[in-house]
């Protein structure tokens, strides 16, 4: 269970305010739009988006094996949010 917490914690905060979010908002704002039919594409959309990632990443499992992924992921994620602080501060 604390997988399941872990991974859908972090998928969760990733996904908030990306642009896939933002076009949701975008088709769910339109009048003519039926909410229940975006939520069912949107939601389709990302099962499919995460079927294929998983299925990418147990193909590629014996490859990067090796690789320090939390690290390479961590530090990824720290350098996209110390860009976003610089741009804050280069724009204010």
């Amino acid at each position: 269970m604390n997988l399941y917490i872990s991974i859908f914690l972090t998928v969760f905060l990733a996904e908030l305010g990306d642009k896939t979010q933002l076009a949701t908002v975008l088709f769910a704002s339109d009048q003519n739009s039926h909410k229940g039919l975006v939520f069912l594409a949107a939601a389709s959309a990302l099962v499919v988006s995460t079927a294929l990632a998983v299925a990418l990443g147990a193909g590629a499992e014996k490859y990067l094996a090796s690789f320090p992924l939390k690290l390479i992921a961590g530090t990824g994620f720290v350098l996209i949010g110390a860009f976003m602080i610089l741009g804050h501060f280069k724009t204010a």
